[in-house]
């Protein structure tokens, strides 16, 4: 399968003010194909007042994280619409979608009882990945907690979908100002304890630091085995993208 359009999450303003204009204008474009792509596996699949399992394929077109998009967007925009379960709506309040006046164009316009149960489908589909989430981290306030020298749980959305696992979502925090609550820098650098990967994400792409009573054998094993290796630099210099990014593997 070809290489996914990346999933622009941001305004089309941001875009603008970032010189990213292209990245959102294809990401809007996909979002449109997808949309329509559901609405045409439920119109193909419903039959005998059933809807046929018709998930996967549209997630193996184009990605946990789209599907995700244009379905919270779909609920968010129908949010008065009592045909959509009170727990979609709530999982669709979760899911930040920028508010650009163009966000209709992507919404799902089969009937909304079906696509709330083609939602439902899609839910499954997700947490049969059993990810990690914020109830296996230490609960933080403000964002307080010093990363160094702990394990943390990636954001699934920052990882492609091959790598959405338990195992790819830890990372293990060495150095950078981003370990730091507070500090100007954004990098965290380190290493998958899984197969021992080297570079860095931003702090706005963890979750939080696991609780160990969550943290797999293996990954301590790991850990001794990948953590004696030179320390990544503390510096970050005010162009702070440079530099190597493991987002998203």
């Amino acid at each position: 399968m070809s290489e996914r359009v990346p999933l622009y999450e941001w305004s089309l303003e941001d875009a603008v003010r970032n010189n990213e204009r292209d990245l959102w204008r294809e990401s809007y474009k996909e979002n449109c194909d997808c949309a329509r792509a559901i609405e045409r596996a439920i119109n193909e699949n419903y039959h005998d007042n059933v809807l046929h399992d018709c998930v996967k394929p549209i997630i193996e077109r184009y990605g946990f994280d789209r599907v995700n998009f244009v379905l919270a967007n779909t609920v968010q925009q129908k949010k008065e619409d009592e045909r959509f379960s009170e727990d979609n709506k709530k999982w669709a309040r979760s899911i930040h979608i920028p508010r650009d006046e163009v966000r209709w164009h992507f919404t799902v316009e089969s009937h909304p009882g079906l696509t709330n149960l083609f939602i439902n489908d899609a839910r499954k589909e997700w947490q049969s990945l059993g990810l990690f989430d914020h109830t296996h981290c230490i609960d933080e306030t403000d964002g307080q907690i010093d990363y160094t020298g702990k394990v943390v749980v990636i954001k699934p959305t920052e990882l492609k979908d091959e790598y959405k696992t338990p195992k790819g979502q830890l990372f293990y925090a060495e150095s950078g100002n981003g370990c730091r609550p507070n500090s100007i820098g954004t990098k965290v650098y380190g290493f998958h304890p899984d197969n021992g990967d080297k570079g860095y994400y931003r702090r706005y792409d963890i979750i939080g630091a696991l609780r160990d009573e969550y943290l797999p054998d293996w990954a301590k094993e790991n850990l001794a085995k990948f953590g004696n290796t030179e320390e990544q630099s503390d510096a970050e210099s005010p162009a702070e993208d440079g530099g190597m990014t493991i987002g998203g593997m």
